[in-house]
């Protein structure tokens, strides 16, 4: 009985997620109501309240379930990364970029920033650091990994290396999301264009 409470819980929280992201994307994050979100998740108002305290909380779990998927799929990248330094970073990093609209739009991504930035002491606020510094991570899990390997210098500093690599991908894809005209292969190619640089440093 506790396994199917389990899924069912599980179902309702999948509704309600995908219901908000379409009605965000559609409706726009001030335009949609909670009252539409549970009419098209098939769950009532009250359902929402028991898992959510407001569309931010909502808009955060839809944040989480971007960055969560991106990060199963780069653990592939660090356990066996291409023998190239530049092709590695591309691979990890592209990952997380070709995937950045897969749940959010634009407009959604802005509205989160917002969120994070104003109320950064706030739940929604606590976990977007903590994603951000989750990936600063798995960045840094890399270097590691292509040091071990031989492929990237021992002398240099792994984890601050980690932490430039993410900061730059970061303030680009901030810029990125500014402009409903950026395309994604215009982020990924300016990235590389600046990592060529850090390649050439580190690179044995």
């Amino acid at each position: 009985m506790s396994g199917l409470r389990a899924r069912q819980k599980a179902d309702r929280h999948r509704r309600i997620i995908e219901a908000a992201a379409e009605l965000f994307r559609e409706a726009g994050y001030e335009g949609a109501k909670i009252e539409t979100i549970a009419a098209q998740a098939e769950v009532s108002v009250g359902t929402i309240y028991n898992y959510y305290q407001n569309k931010g909380d909502i808009l955060g779990a839809i944040v989480s379930l971007e960055v969560n998927e991106v990060l199963n799929a780069g653990q592939g990248v660090v356990a066996r990364p291409p023998a190239n330094v530049g092709d590695a970073l591309d691979t990890l990093i592209g990952i997380y970029i070709e995937h950045s609209l897969h749940y959010l739009s634009k407009e959604m991504w802005r509205q989160a920033m917002a969120i994070s930035t104003q109320l950064p002491d706030s739940p929604f606020g606590q976990a977007y650091t903590a994603l951000d510094r989750a990936l600063t991570e798995q960045i840094r899990a890399l270097i590691a990994r292509l040091q071990v390997l031989g492929l990237v210098r021992q002398d240099i500093d792994g984890a601050a290396l980690g932490e430039l690599i993410f900061n730059n991908m970061n303030m680009m894809f901030i810029e990125f999301v500014k402009s409903d005209e950026a395309r994604i292969a215009e982020l990924r190619a300016a990235i590389r264009r600046q990592n060529r640089i850090l390649v050439a440093a580190i690179a044995v």
